[in-house]
């Protein structure tokens, strides 16, 4: 099963454009920027809690 190539992500740009228009693409782009930003802060939040636990475990365990 094949991943996204250059002729598809290029079809998928060009569709984009079509829908929203080139003066939405940019604002849309930095909205889907923010949200992978809140997620990956979210997720290494969650990382780290669970590395501290493991961490207290290890220490209760001696």
């Amino acid at each position: 099963m094949g991943g996204l190539g250059g002729p598809s992500i290029i079809l998928i740009i060009i569709v984009a454009l079509l829908i929203f228009g080139p003066g939405k693409l940019p604002e849309m782009g930095k909205v889907a920027g923010n949200t992978l930003r809140e997620f990956k802060n979210a997720t290494k939040g969650l990382t780290s809690d669970s590395e501290e636990q493991k961490k207290e475990d290890k220490q209760n365990q001696r």
